[in-house]
């Protein structure tokens, strides 16, 4: 009395066809979700589709003498059936599955301290509205990251043929601000991969971080934040060695099929080289400080100002050197949202007063009635008012990140994916 797979394949194959969308009827069921809509053939329908330059029809047979039986007939030419038919059969099996698993939740997952079996991992649901397209990025750098992912998911039999386990590798380098959570978000929500993120600092060795990978699932994104933090930290119970099988060790090789990994860093110059090799990390990503190309991106998306008569002024001091993290200035604009002319305002401020720093601002924000201060905005209108607090945020800042005159276009290694790399070796196999 089970249902066959393969029908159940085939009807959610034949649901995704543009084909069937373009027919005359077709029937309309709701799927899990109330936005999805689920498209069914009609009694006796027939719809075309096309393989390998050979055109199969797929029939919805209705029995009439039986209630139990749902049958769906494939037709294909005598001359086409032995060229096609099973390649066909396959390519209907991979479609479906990347239909379902596009279709179905995604859950994140965070190690907990327990030392229960089976208890190593607690999920929520994976709901970050980040996608390719909100994230702030050169459009090019864009591309080639989508490509590049989307080429990983239907590699996997020249993945084998390599002797190569199906896995891929990314490092997110840069200041904190830049985006680097947003993209991993974006990048899960793109292939539908679910989220692992390792905290480290409750891994207790290098054999518990094993454990940690063998229960992990495939099609899921394995994240480790903050891996140069982690490694300046001697008093964590996992060695560098450990870090490095748990990269691209046997285990790995062995249990990481059809997962990504991403590890993000503020900075890679103090980093062990062992750890950045290729094989380890395949792609290596640089999230710079807001440039003024990035600042309309945000403007357009915060404010819905595509140009303003502030933006000369605004690009004249970028190109003095001045910068701060599409973060920051993005909580500027949220916050003044009601007034694109103060959010700019604001911004020019930001970057005149902590922008040379290229320091995370220490800022406070203070919601006030705009009729109890002596403006020259708009009347009217609540926004939010920022006090820069303390003359030492720059100075702080440079400790912490060793980051000052962070150049985005700084000379880096050839499987590097940066804005200035327009070459095709911008990153590697």
């Amino acid at each position: 009395m089970q249902e066959n797979q393969l029908y159940h394949k085939v009807s959610i194959y034949l649901s995704s066809l543009a084909s069937m969308e373009d027919s005359d009827y077709t029937n309309l069921f709701t799927g899990k979700k109330s936005n999805d809509i689920i498209l069914h053939l009609d009694p006796n329908q027939v719809i075309d589709d096309y393989f390998l330059g050979a055109r199969v029809s797929w029939i919805n047979d209705d029995k009439s003498d039986t209630t139990c039986c749902r049958t769906l007939v494939l037709k294909v030419r005598r001359a086409d059936k032995r060229r096609i038919l099973r390649p066909y059969l396959q390519h209907i099996h991979i479609t479906s599955d990347e239909v379902e698993q596009k279709k179905k939740g995604l859950n994140l997952y965070i190690n907990i301290g327990s030392h229960e079996q089976n208890r190593r991992w607690r999920s929520v649901p994976f709901n970050h509205p980040s996608t390719f397209d909100t994230i702030v990025m050169d459009s090019d750098l864009k591309n080639k990251l989508k490509s590049d992912l989307e080429s990983f998911l239907k590699t996997k039999q020249y993945y084998h043929r390599l002797g190569r386990a199906w896995k891929r590798s990314y490092l997110l380098y840069g200041p904190s601000g830049t985006g680097k959570s947003s993209f991993v978000a974006a990048m899960a929500n793109f292939i539908g991969y679910d989220v692992y993120g390792i905290d480290l600092s409750r891994v207790l060795d290098d054999s518990d971080l094993k454990t940690l990978l063998l229960q992990t699932t495939s099609k899921s994104v394995i994240l480790i934040e903050d891996l140069d933090r982690f490694l300046m930290d001697k008093s964590t119970g996992v060695s560098l060695s450990g870090v490095l099988n748990f990269m691209d060790g046997i285990l790995n090789a062995c249990c990481a099929e059809e997962r990504v990994m991403v590890f993000t860093m503020n900075g890679k110059d103090h980093v062990d080289p062992a750890i950045l090799r290729p094989g380890r990390i395949d792609v290596h990503i640089h999230f710079p400080l807001c440039d003024f190309a990035a600042f309309k991106t945000l403007a357009n998306s915060y404010l819905g100002v595509k140009d303003h008569k502030l933006f000369p002024q605004v690009e004249e001091i970028f190109l003095t050197g001045a910068s701060l993290s599409p973060a920051e200035i993005g909580e500027l604009m949220l916050a003044n949202r009601n007034s694109p002319s103060r959010a700019l305002k604001s911004v020019i401020t930001a970057l005149q007063t902590d922008g040379d720093g290229r320091g995370s601002l220490n800022i406070r924000r203070q919601w006030t009635d705009s009729s109890s201060r002596k403006s020259t905005e708009d009347p009217g209108e609540h926004s939010g008012v920022f006090s820069k607090e303390g003359v030492h945020a720059m100075k702080d800042f440079r400790k912490l990140y060793g980051l000052l005159r962070f150049k985005s276009n700084k000379t880096s290694e050839s499987f590097d994916m940066t804005p200035d790399r327009k070459d095709g070796q911008s990153y590697g196999s």
